[in-house]
């Protein structure tokens, strides 16, 4: 398989209300891709989310955005390094002006939680011990 990047477009209503938000939880932007329509925020080497005004965004689709107050457009879900991490990404988020998505789900060999960005964006949250997942 070819080593590929990731790129996933969200528009958001304020753009630097939520690179200030996703600054908080941890989360850089490369400076070269961002202007005053567009943030792109580094989730790892592979993966980035370009952050665009609703304006600049519908540009790029002839639908219509999503109302994310009463629909899932998707759910995003990024990888922790342990619980206490998760733990902390969410409750950062929720601080800061997120919403919490449901309670924290303890599986036992999986750990999830997850919370709405500013603009109702579905983000999960995961952990999980490889040694320990069910054959």
């Amino acid at each position: 398989m070819a080593n590929r990047k990731l790129f996933v477009n969200l528009p958001v209503r304020d753009l630097n209300r939520s690179m200030e938000f996703f600054s908080k939880l941890g989360f850089a932007f490369d400076p070269r891709f961002t202007s005053d329509t567009t943030a792109c925020m580094a989730i790892s080497g592979e993966a980035f989310v370009m952050l665009m005004t609703e304006p600049f965004f519908k540009t790029l689709t002839s639908r219509e955005v999503c109302n994310t107050s009463t629909h899932n457009e998707a759910l995003l879900v990024l990888s922790c390094e342990s619980r206490a991490e998760l733990d902390r990404l969410v409750k950062t988020a929720i601080a800061n002006g997120g919403k919490p998505s449901g309670e924290a789900q303890d599986h036992g060999f999986m750990y999830e939680w997850g919370f709405f960005d500013l603009d109702g964006h579905g983000w999960g949250t995961n952990w999980f011990d490889a040694s320990s997942v069910p054959k």
